[in-house]
């Protein structure tokens, strides 16, 4: 490669040469398209970040009823939103680390009942107002009513009392928790000013961009704060998100390069983007999980044996082959793999058992008419088909499903957590305390399988009070199987997280927390 070259594409870089310019140049003197790209690319990364421009994004899972309230964020659109303009004390890294960002150190206790979080300094919400202590306590304090309808509510459980004093934001528990910083990473828990109490949905935090368009379902748009603290995130000038819920319509608009990025590229045809001349995917393997969930207080699914039946009628082995085309592995009715640290690889593995299905839907009493599942291209990539092909495996067990195809728009406000069976997913949480609190919790607002169990409830507090991690490994394994074996969870597969870019999309990271670098693909990378 000639030294001509190597400058022109560290000029190119720095955005001194046009891209265009650069790759004519280097055909000219014989160079690959795939030479000059690769190239351009390291040239990209000994820049470093480049500022300005205009990052898009065409993103699944935006309807018209999504809110800027952070407690209700419940799909990746708002997700993707609140990761813009708001932040959190402390963020979970690509390495299952916590990292502070709010707060700039936190400590405990010796018994972990009591948790300390110094406020950083010098940080503005966009509104003009400087964070303090105060407006840490009073988002918690939003969170922690019920009235609130929080996402976090689960989590926010189990607190005796919650204080702010000078820059310090302390918490005390009624039982301690080694995992407590890990669940002030949820997404939800965006500090706000004055906690947000007085316009929840105003948009106001102090992440790296300002909102200046939210047309839910259709798109949102974001401008770099100027004031923001931290330079080494919102390199954009703006970004836009397109609401593209259509798999079809979202992987041509970036093969179009109408967009920059996308999420959820669906399994089978990953094999064809990869082929795409300037088009990247991004996959990661982590705990996010496809399911269907029961209502577990809702007959028919309030008989276990019902439950049970429906969990050994679905072939995992079939569905992970032809839904996720080797982007994921088993899933064994629990929320919980072995990308957590204390999994216990000793559970059995439920299989497809048709004769287990007949016998515990005939112990049932259930009276032959057809399960209505409720389903929808929004519930996970190929949950259409997921349905269709636990229809076709149920009905060779004597069980007869219903698909019911809902519409997109009002899926995650209509059908999920209101209908008593319903196809869904969930991208995981960083610890097993955080996955169970959130979704399994007997008072937790998202508990969307109504699972309700004393002895669960009990091992779960139990658990966060441990701090031997043997005994722990144990409780968190019997509650596994609780799930498992009483609860409304059928989880067949875990999926990995595949996005996709344009090629000059840089400073992307794998990230096992979630779809889209967890969220902060548009705040953390720069187009070269």
């Amino acid at each position: 490669m000639s030294r001509e070259l190597e400058d022109l594409a560290r000029r190119a870089a720095l955005n001194l040469v046009n891209r265009r310019d650069f790759l004519g140049r280097a055909a000219a003197l014989g160079v690959t398209a795939a030479g000059a790209n690769a190239l351009l690319a390291s040239a990209v990364r000994a820049a470093g970040p480049v500022k300005g421009g205009h990052l898009k994004a065409g993103l699944q899972g935006g309807e018209s009823t999504n809110s800027l309230d952070p407690a209700l964020a419940a799909s990746n659109v708002p997700f993707s939103v609140l990761r813009h303009f708001g932040e959190t004390l402390v963020e979970v890294g690509p390495d299952n680390r916590l990292m502070p960002r709010l707060a700039e150190e936190f400590s405990s206790s010796p018994d972990a009942a009591t948790w300390s979080f110094k406020i950083r300094k010098g940080v503005e919400f966009h509104n003009g107002k400087t964070l303090t202590a105060e407006d840490v306590l009073e988002t918690m304090r939003r969170h922690s009513d019920e009235n609130s309808k929080s996402g976090a509510l689960g989590i926010m459980r189990g607190i005796k009392e919650m204080k702010a004093s000078g820059d310090t934001f302390t918490v005390t528990l009624e039982t301690p928790n080694a995992d407590l910083p890990y669940l002030m990473a949820d997404y939800h828990l965006v500090i706000q000013p004055g906690g947000g109490r007085d316009d929840p949905a105003a948009g106001v935090g102090t992440g790296p961009y300002v909102v200046e368009v939210n047309e839910p379902g259709v798109r949102h748009g974001f401008r770099r704060f100027a004031n923001y603290w931290d330079d080494s995130r919102g390199h954009a000038e703006t970004t836009e998100i397109l609401v593209i819920n259509d798999a079809t319509a979202r992987t041509s608009a970036l093969q179009s390069g109408q967009v920059h990025m996308i999420n959820r590229l669906e399994p089978k045809i990953v094999s064809l983007v990869k082929r795409v001349p300037g088009v990247q995917v991004r996959n990661v393997s982590g705990r996010g999980h496809y399911v269907f969930i029961m209502h577990c207080d809702t007959p028919p699914f309030a008989n276990n044996d019902l439950r049970l039946a429906l969990k050994y009628a679905i072939n995992r082995e079939e569905m992970v082959d032809k839904i996720l085309r080797g982007y994921g592995g088993l899933g064994n009715d629990m929320p919980i793999n072995a990308a957590y640290p204390l999994f216990d690889d000793t559970i059995p593995q439920r299989r497809y058992d048709p004769d287990k299905a007949r016998f515990h839907y005939k112990k049932s009493g259930h009276d032959g008419s057809p399960i209505v599942l409720r389903t929808s291209d929004v519930a996970f990539p190929g949950a259409v088909d997921a349905a269709q092909l636990f229809q076709q495996s149920a009905a060779a067990c004597g069980i007869p499903l219903e698909i019911k195809r809902e519409p997109g728009d009002g899926y995650w406000s209509e059908v999920w957590n209101k209908q008593p069976f319903c196809a869904s997913y969930w991208g995981g949480r960083p610890t097993q305390d955080q996955m169970y609190s959130t979704a399994y919790l007997s008072t937790a607002d998202w508990n969307d399988t109504r699972f309700k169990n004393e002895e669960f409830d009990r091992l779960l507090l139990e658990a966060r009070a441990e701090l031997n991690e043997t005994r722990r490994k144990e409780l968190y394994s019997r509650m596994g199987r609780i799930v498992r074996d009483e609860g409304g969870l059928i989880c067949p597969m875990f999926n990995d997280f595949i996005d996709a870019t344009d090629a000059r999309v840089q400073g992307w990271e794998k990230d096992p927390n979630g779809e889209m670098m967890n969220g902060f693909a548009m705040v953390k990378c720069w187009l070269a």
